[in-house]
């Protein structure tokens, strides 16, 4: 776990600050009707693009709290598919990543 320290600490920075910005997207969608038609479409078009952000804000802070939880149970350096160790410079990249660079290299053909 020692030589994921820094790791860790990037995560839970990144799971901050996701949740924070969660927590922005949430209170920016609007909540009140405005009376001007075109207003309010715009309006609707604007909350539809702050919802689509919020669905990959909440996808980001999953990859990190799972990473988290793999960390916590001794498999986070583990590739899930091939069960190889995962570069510690990937991990330094991509630090929710669960997957070495073969596996995820296949996966993007």
């Amino acid at each position: 776990m020692g030589q994921f320290n820094d790791i860790r600490q990037q995560l839970l920075a990144l799971q901050q600050e996701l949740s924070e910005k969660l927590e922005r997207i949430k209170n920016h969608v609007t909540t009140e009707a405005n009376s001007d038609w075109s207003e309010q479409a715009q309006e609707r078009e604007n909350d539809e693009v702050m919802d689509a952000l919020g669905n990959e804000v909440r996808r980001e802070l999953q990859l990190v709290n799972l990473a988290l939880h793999r960390m916590k149970e001794g498999d986070y350096e583990f590739c899930d598919d091939c069960g190889e160790t995962i570069n510690i410079e990937r991990l330094k990249i991509l630090p929710y990543t669960q997957l070495c660079i073969k596996c995820a290299s296949k996966r993007d053909i």
